[in-house]
């Protein structure tokens, strides 16, 4: 296969297996999922999905988030980690939301980056998921899979993403991302992983990356037959 044979490959994998792929962590905004998405830097999804529902019952807007001081937000968030500097950044926005922006959250990736602890990976997210305008936000199992698949040369995120908005179709980023990430927790882990099962790699994945995979697996072999 040619890069854009592959290219097609991925698309059309994906959506066969994901083809209702939502995003993982539960909201019901634009302001719900910035805070969602802000709280799970550095946690899993299933962790902040345990603390949002009760950090939302207090306040699910910036205008009841204000009235909480940081150390009570500081509290409510510190199972999922970075807590201190998490608590601070939600407080600081959601003052900041409500000074600039009457209390809505800006459908503007700079305006989003100004934002206290918010990056440009937590932008991203709010641009796609929330507003529906296409942005590619790349994580760790994005990053992975793409080096795996040898779209990119997996330096740096910054990298991997300018080459998956390059060589994906833009009217289906905000979909693929959200695939590729089903995809590598599923099928092709950092962990764990089974290259039989992953089958996009198998088919199209990096030679080198491959045989190192190959090579992996022969003593855990040979010493399972002695």
């Amino acid at each position: 296969m040619n890069k854009k044979e592959k290219v097609q490959f991925v698309i059309d994998s994906l959506q066969n297996i994901y083809p209702n792929a939502l995003i993982p962590l539960d909201h019901k905004d634009p302001y719900t999922l910035l805070i969602a998405v802000l709280l799970s830097a550095q946690s899993t999804d299933v962790g902040v999905n345990k603390i949002t529902p009760i950090l939302f019952k207090k306040a699910d807007n910036p205008y009841d988030m204000v009235k909480l001081t940081v150390e009570e937000i500081r509290d409510i968030i510190r199972p999922v980690g970075l807590s201190p500097m998490k608590a601070k950044g939600i407080h600081g926005l959601s003052k900041i939301l409500i000074e600039k922006y009457n209390g809505e959250v800006p459908a503007d990736i700079d305006a989003l980056e100004t934002l206290p602890a918010v990056g440009h990976k937590t932008a991203s997210v709010v641009m796609a998921q929330a507003f529906d305008i296409p942005s590619f936000p790349v994580d760790t199992h994005i990053h992975r899979l793409m080096y795996r698949w040898g779209f990119t040369n997996g330096k740096n995120v910054v990298q991997t993403e300018k080459d998956a908005k390059k060589i994906f179709p833009k009217d289906l980023w905000n979909r693929l991302h959200l695939q590729i990430i089903w995809y590598g927790r599923q099928y092709s882990p950092a962990r764990g992983w089974d290259l039989d099962k992953d089958i996009i790699t198998k088919t199209i994945g990096r030679k080198s990356v491959i045989n190192e995979y190959l090579k992996k697996q022969k003593p855990a072999k040979s010493s399972r037959s002695k």
